[in-house]
């Protein structure tokens, strides 16, 4: 696995990673995200878990994204290569992919996830004020 746009120096480019950290976010600003990154250009969205209850949504970031995550509103889940991996199956039990790997091999850029994720954050704020 590597990102989908940035070098992370990190993850050195081609070089599969062992695992990917998880950025948890509520559902409804997940989904908003998933389709802000859709429509950008090339592979700008990774494999996407969603739990069971509908409640949230897991992106899968490169390994070691999780050291210096800060969004508020959203978690970031360090697995140090023991966690996620990008296989068939979702790698935690009671979700399912939103986006599977075979869809989207790439990890999502954590630094476009985060702008994706504000931009998503601003259009739910503005779609709740006209209520």
């Amino acid at each position: 696995m590597e990102t989908s746009r940035i070098n992370d120096p990190r993850t050195p480019p081609g070089a599969p990673a062992a695992g990917c950290d998880v950025v948890t976010v509520p559902a409804r600003q997940g989904l908003e995200a998933v389709d802000i990154l859709r429509r950008g250009p090339g592979d700008a969205v990774g494999p996407v878990l969603h739990d069971d209850g509908g409640d949230t949504l897991g992106f899968l970031v490169p390994p070691g994204t999780a050291a210096a995550w800060d969004l508020p509103g959203s978690t970031c889940t360090e697995t140090d290569g023991r966690g996620a991996t990008l296989a068939p199956e979702p790698p935690v039990a009671g979700s399912d992919w939103l986006l599977p790997p075979g869809e989207a091999d790439l990890a999502t850029d954590p630094a476009v996830l985060r702008e994706a994720l504000g931009e998503a954050a601003r259009m739910i704020k503005a779609a709740d004020s006209c209520r």
